[in-house]
């Protein structure tokens, strides 16, 4: 077993232990992309086509 790791008492040694930390956790990450935008949504004669007898079911 290992020792048990020591707590800070004061802020200046809390402040020095973050001082610490490995650089994979201080070091910037890129950007994830920017989303992709939609396609313009446009009914065309297939979609016209699914609700032309509409009336007829209300």
């Amino acid at each position: 077993m290992s020792a048990p790791q020591q707590l800070p008492d004061t802020m200046d040694e809390l402040i020095a232990d973050c001082a610490g930390l490995p650089p994979a956790l201080t070091q910037r990450r890129p950007e994830l992309p920017l989303p992709r935008l939609p396609k313009p949504w446009r009914v065309d004669e297939a979609c016209h086509a699914q609700v032309a007898d509409l009336d007829e079911y209300v």
